[in-house]
């Protein structure tokens, strides 16, 4: 038997590729959440411009409501223990059990995956109403509703999901400020002319930002959000605060089993855990990046697909899948900003198409490195030639992976 931990695109991706790699094993799911794998990018973006129905109870996983973000495929096949959150992970002689207080919530197995993900900081008067995280369908039902009558917005943190949230509270006609403790937002990411290019537009759609900035308090009355008190005394006022400043992995109920922590469960380049047959994929992941040569947590949808590929056909004792480059992409503001690859740090893109003037409307396509066989590609608006120089990459970077045949 396999057990996967966290009923999620990276547990399900896994559980896919198993059976397509030959493997007839039972695979059991042991998933915190109620509802069955769901697609999370959608959550900060379309999924908040949506009006829910009431929950149903006797769903059983399976009505995300109006979202039709369920995952599809051969979930029938899998063992599902849905609204069981798993607090310890134990090796014996007969297997690897999961647990759930003092009784085995699904085991023992021959194998597990770990695709726990992970949850977000919080801040002190995060117990208001009004505040709001965004991990999970149940945080983007609660903060939709907020939204559809917030006058005032305020996204603690200028991140992608800040980013995205800012753009769906501007549709929806709120006003919005972003506070962000840096100077660039994103520039750790996306290069410093990247990120000042993301800066402009919020500029562009009316939304300010103040950078360099530090919460000093999320002011309420009556139990509810009213106002953000920033470190230098300005207070900006808010009916809707929604806090993203980073996540840390949930890793905390596998703490006692002594399995390798830090920043997240460590793995090597093949996704396995320092406890042997325990892999783990996913935001809750730290593996080991050959490119780069250190540990490296990627919360991205891609990584969580590509590393759950890698431990299936592991597991299967089948050759890895063909390598490819990191890849995300956010949506803003009618804009789709798509980035693969390792951007480069202090150096300036070249840009092959389109202008990355502040107030150009148009889109880009810009590159680092070589034009024809560059390190990483930002694109904005411009799907197939970004689809054209990331499949270039990819081909060179699988290339450079595979052992050098000798006469």
């Amino acid at each position: 038997m396999i057990t996967v931990v966290g009923a999620s695109l990276a547990g399900l991706t896994a559980a896919r590729e198993l059976r397509a790699s030959g493997v007839t094993d039972s695979i059991a799911f042991v998933g915190a959440e109620t509802w069955l794998p769901y697609d999370r990018p959608p959550l900060s973006k379309d999924v908040l411009l949506e009006s829910f129905p009431e929950p149903d109870p006797d769903a059983n996983g399976t009505d995300p409501g109006a979202t039709g973000l369920l995952l599809d495929g051969e979930v029938d096949t899998f063992d599902w223990h849905l609204g069981v959150a798993a607090d310890g992970l134990s090796v014996a002689t007969d297997g690897i059990s999961v647990r759930r207080g003092d009784h085995c919530a699904v085991g023992p197995a021959d194998a597990v995956i770990i695709a726990t993900g992970a949850r977000g900081r919080t801040l002190i008067g995060a117990d208001l109403d009004g505040v709001h995280v965004l991990r999970t369908l149940d945080d983007a039902r609660a903060l939709a509703a907020d939204l559809r009558r917030a006058r005032h917005v305020v996204l603690i943190g200028g991140g992608f999901i800040g980013a995205e949230i800012a753009s769906t509270a501007r549709l929806l006609g709120a006003e919005v400020a972003i506070v962000e403790a840096t100077e660039i937002p994103g520039a750790a990411v996306l290069g410093v002319d990247v990120a000042r290019w993301t800066l402009s537009r919020h500029a562009l759609a009316g939304v300010s930002v103040h950078t360099g900035a530090a919460v000093e308090t999320i002011d309420g009355a009556a139990g509810r959000a009213r106002s953000v008190t920033l470190g230098d005394g300005r207070i900006l006022e808010a009916d809707v605060v929604v806090v993203g400043i980073g996540s840390v992995p949930d890793t905390d109920w596998a703490a006692e089993s002594g399995i390798a922590l830090d920043d997240g469960f460590v793995t090597d380049a093949h996704g396995e855990t320092s406890m042997p047959g325990v892999f783990a994929v996913g935001d809750c992941a730290r593996s080991f990046d050959p490119a780069t040569g250190t540990h490296v947590r990627r919360q991205h949808w891609g990584s969580a697909v590509d590393q759950a590929r890698v431990v299936a056909r592991r597991i299967a004792g089948l050759e890895p899948p063909p390598r490819r480059t990191p890849y995300f992409w956010s949506d803003q503001y009618g804009h789709r900003l798509q980035i693969c690859g390792h951007i480069p740090v202090g150096v300036v893109p070249q840009v092959l198409d389109g202008s990355m003037d502040h107030g150009a409307t148009q889109g880009f396509l810009a590159v680092f490195g070589d034009r024809d066989l560059p390190t990483a590609v930002v694109a904005v608006d411009r799907p197939r030639d970004f689809l054209r120089l990331r499949k270039t990459i990819d081909r060179a970077l699988d290339a450079s992976s595979r052992p050098v045949a000798h006469a």
